[in-house]
């Protein structure tokens, strides 16, 4: 869906164990206040790589830019960057602010993140200069304990299948065909950018069994991606380390109800006001036309070397891309899509989806990748014709249909969905409708069970039906009129 609820949602986001990143905090020994500060992250690790932010407090004169360096002791590298300029000479690190985030008044704070690579270890660092001035002089480390949820429902101890593409059919590591059939569990992609938490109601154990009650052996989980990298325009309650090891236990707990997590970005930096432009904002607030070069290749690099060992876990690349509603052409809008660059009618750099899916096997991630089509991933009709390239051959076609898009006929689906089921696996990421009712995706899933293929229903959520729409009138699983036909179909063919 292009308008889940935003702000008008305030309900209290769910328990989030934080576990796994390298803090330095900042704590003034006896009331001093330290010239400047620099709290340093890392806000995410695997094999070989890592992502780190930076949040610099200045607390001198107010100044026109700012310069920070320090250094590391492992011979690690940065490789890429954002909110700084990032430079490295040896073990000397330098991050130099942009043109748009130079001045820094008296205790005023910035954030800048990065990824980077390392090998045997990755020590943090412990020294850190401002303009020359050093920092953290008056401070001295001091963990933060960390909360421990109460749980009110065992633990599920299952596993989710590793998955890979054979031919049409996804598959788990015994070759059996395996269908994705479940739940859009919608919430991650806009309440923290909001300033309102990390989730959109419960995610706890009881939760997420409820989810699997119904028989779904799926949820997709809509992403942000400047709360996955701890931009500054983000609390960092809800940002960077936070949000990652938010994510991160959502899925395990997915996974250990035996249901496969599906990581989608959902909302994307860049400016866009032309044809049906969701919002005018810069920042990750709504659906934008197609993902962005300066941020969306580091989340995916990130998200990919988070998971990478993770077989169970899949990567949907872009919710919802219409470039075909900014360029003159439908080819400018598929050689967009699948290119990216300079696109017509769209004012930043796009990156296009080949650019993402050689980022996530560059970082050594060969998980299942979804992508979707043109008109909201509605429109596959020449997704064949465009489809990336692939070294690890584990691509899918997404699509999402509900009673209101072009594309939400038999005939339709018998023209362009079936081609493309017959060379590449398909799962409709998104069904749904706006009837508060179930009679067109009862006909969705008749036509994808005739085909064995995989659905997901939107959404998990306590809105109202006919806006969201929402399958659930509560947490505890009470379906809505609608939802009631998800679930009734999903107890029959996924018993």
């Amino acid at each position: 869906m292009r308008h889940p609820p935003r702000s008008v949602l305030l309900a209290v986001a769910g328990a989030v164990a934080l576990v796994g990143s390298a803090l330095v905090p900042v704590v003034s020994a006896s009331g001093a206040t330290p010239a400047c500060t620099v709290q340093y992250t890392v806000t995410g690790q695997w094999d070989t790589g890592f992502q780190a932010s930076v949040t610099i407090t200045n607390n001198m004169a107010a100044m026109s830019g700012w310069s920070l360096g320090f250094g590391f002791a492992n011979g690690q590298k940065v490789t890429q960057g954002w909110s700084a300029k990032w430079s490295q000479s040896g073990t000397a690190v330098t991050a130099t602010n942009e043109s748009w985030n130079g001045p820094l008044a008296t205790g005023a704070s910035v954030s800048a993140g990065f990824l980077g690579s390392w090998s045997g270890s990755n020590t943090v660092p412990t020294a850190f200069k401002l303009n020359g001035t050093t920092c953290n002089v008056d401070s001295e480390p001091t963990p933060t304990p960390t909360p421990t949820p109460t749980p009110t429902e065992p633990p599920g101890t299952g596993t989710a299948p590793a998955l890979h593409v054979s031919g049409t059919k996804l598959v788990d590591a015994g070759g059996t065909a395996h269908r994705l059939l479940g739940v859009n569990r919608s919430g991650g992609e806009f309440m923290c950018v909001q300033g309102y938490g990390i989730w959109d109601g419960p995610v706890d154990d009881a939760a997420i069994k409820a989810i699997a009650d119904w028989k779904a052996n799926a949820v997709r989980i809509p992403l942000n991606e400047e709360c996955w990298l701890g931009l500054s325009n983000v609390k960092p309650e809800y940002g960077g380390a936070n949000y990652i090891n938010a994510v991160k236990d959502l899925v395990a707990r997915v996974e250990s109800f035996g249901m496969t997590p599906i990581l989608e970005l959902h909302w994307s930096y860049g400016q866009y006001t032309g044809n049906s432009a969701g919002c005018s904002d810069v920042h990750a607030t709504c659906q934008k036309p197609m993902p962005d070069a300066q941020y969306t290749p580091s989340f995916w690099s990130s998200v990919a070397g988070t998971f990478k060992d993770d077989p169970a876990a899949v990567f949907d690349l872009f919710n919802e891309p219409y470039p075909d509603r900014a360029t003159s052409t439908t080819t400018q809008a598929w050689q967009c899509w699948r290119d990216g660059g300079t696109c017509p009618g769209i004012g930043y750099e796009v990156a296009g989806m080949q650019d993402l899916v050689d980022g996530i096997r560059s970082a050594g991630a060969r998980n299942v990748i979804m992508i979707g089509g043109l008109a909201y991933s509605n429109d596959l009709s020449q997704w064949l014709a465009y489809k990336p390239t692939d070294p690890a051959g584990n691509l899918v076609a997404a699509y999402h249909v509900y009673n209101f898009n072009t594309c939400a006929s038999e005939s339709c689906w018998n023209s362009t969905l079936a081609p493309v089921a017959a060379q590449v696996p398909l799962v409709a990421g998104e069904i749904g409708e706006n009837t508060c009712s179930h009679g067109f995706v009862d006909q969705v899933m008749k036509w994808f069970d005739d085909r064995g293929l995989s659905y997901l229903g939107w959404t998990w959520n306590t809105w109202d039906c006919s806006s969201g729409p929402s399958l659930i009138s509560d947490y505890s699983g009470t379906p809505t009129a609608y939802g009631a036909g998800l679930r009734d179909h999903l107890q029959v063919v996924n018993p």
